[in-house]
């Protein structure tokens, strides 16, 4: 049975709206273990902490065992200063880290054939299809899957099967569905459903979880002055609760402007981005608004680093953020195996350049502006640029700053933003 509720107003769905909607898709169920995947603590604003907790503490008192694991994704485990601001009172021990590299089961493939079908010829080969072994385990009566949709870079909108197939997913299958994406191009992509990515996830959930009793709980929301607005709620285990889920999103985390933006500054949660493999949501989020020679810049005074992983960081320091030509041409280099095995980051280096378009300065201070350099950005001092830039006096959209005038994104992760003069269908 699916369970839809929309907020008559701005404010957004109550606690307690949001709390009766949680338990009535309880109701009937004889549960003794439960998995909860909700997003990691880089979707705060999902609003899925609320959700697990209550799903934690209703299952507990129906007597069941609650195990959760993070969809991590390749993000680093969540802290347990950040399950606790998340999530609430739940057991810091209840929370399960998810090895991308080593904690998968390999389900089946997603055909060549069909993966040229959807990409009009621009991807031929298969990909492996795998999932967190814990998914699999036949223990559980009920698998909880709560996230946000939202605009995203690699798939379109976000979440539903991605919670699964990335998020508690193998290396091979998150590193071929980014470099789909960024072959197929971002900008064909973002804030649409139904793109190719989207079409690999729902072939693994028709084909290979579609006897797992998966519940999806997705939200819809925008966070205004950081305080989490629910717009949507959307339980379903099918996928109608998606599609009503992006109708929803598309409406409300996409902003579009009259004309191309010639500068751009976004601001970047310290709590929240702490590495330019999150904080180039900058980036992926601004540049179908920005105009040819526009400025793009980025307030990052928590990035202390590029990947979040090691390897990552790695890849990123020797190739660079150079253009999509650049790093396809890398990439094709038999030589350059460490990219061949991490097509996730090639992906993440082509969605990261502005291919010469505009400009993109990072303006840190937990990081050298000398390394922010080395990898194909501009670099500021945090600390100068906030003393023009301070975002706790700019106000969402368009101001004037000395005479000029600038747009401001207070938090990237939350829309996508789209010069209206250049977007079609």
């Amino acid at each position: 049975m699916d369970i839809f509720k929309i907020a008559d107003t701005e404010l957004g769905l109550s606690q307690e709206e949001i709390r009766s909607a949680l338990l009535a898709s309880l109701e009937g169920r004889e549960l003794k273990n439960v998995l909860i995947l909700p997003p990691d603590y880089t979707r705060f604003h999902s609003n899925a902490g609320f959700i697990t907790n209550v799903y934690y503490h209703a299952l507990c008192d129906m007597g069941c065992n609650v195990d959760i694991l993070p969809a991590l994704g390749t993000h680093v485990p969540v802290t347990r200063e950040q399950a606790a601001h998340m999530f609430g009172d739940i057991p810091f021990e209840k929370f399960i880290p998810h090895n991308w590299r080593n904690d998968v089961v390999k389900l089946g493939q997603v055909p060549a054939e069909y993966l040229e079908e959807i990409t009009e010829g621009l991807w031929k080969d298969a990909v492996s299809v795998e999932v967190n072994r814990l998914v699999m385990d036949e223990k559980y009566d009920l698998i909880i899957s709560p996230g946000q949709v939202v605009p995203h870079e690699v798939i379109g909108m976000s979440n539903h099967a991605k919670n699964l197939f990335v998020g508690v997913g193998g290396s091979e299958m998150i590193n071929t569905s980014h470099m789909v994406g960024a072959v197929y191009g971002m900008e064909r992509m973002m804030g649409r459903d139904h793109t190719p990515v989207r079409k690999i996830f729902d072939y693994g959930m028709e084909h290979f979880l579609n006897n797992r009793p998966i519940l999806f709980v997705l939200t819809v929301t925008t966070a205004p002055g950081g305080d989490i607005r629910t717009h949507g709620l959307f339980i379903g285990e099918g996928r109608n609760c998606l599609n009503e889920a992006v109708k929803l999103a598309q409406e409300k985390n996409i902003d579009f402007v009259p004309t191309g933006i010639k500068k751009c500054v976004v601001y970047l949660d310290p709590a929240e981005f702490e590495s330019t493999w999150l904080g180039n949501k900058a980036v992926y989020r601004t540049r179908m608004a920005i105009a040819d020679g526009g400025e793009l810049i980025v307030l990052a005074p928590g990035v202390r680093r590029f990947g979040e992983d090691n390897e990552c960081d790695r890849l990123i320091r020797k190739y660079g953020y150079r253009g999509r030509l650049e790093t396809l041409r890398q990439f094709n280099m038999p030589e350059n195996t460490d990219m061949h095995e991490n097509m996730g980051a090639a992906a993440h280096l082509i969605h990261g350049s502005s291919d010469g378009r505009f400009s993109i300065t990072y303006a840190v201070h937990e990081i050298s502006c000398e390394e922010v350099e080395s990898v194909g950005f501009k670099a500021a001092s945090y600390d100068k640029m906030v003393k023009k830039y301070d975002p706790d006096k700019l106000s969402y959209g368009y101001n004037t700053v000395d005479g000029e005038e600038i747009y401001f994104i207070p938090n990237p992760a939350l829309g996508l933003w789209i010069n209206r003069e250049k977007f079609s269908d």
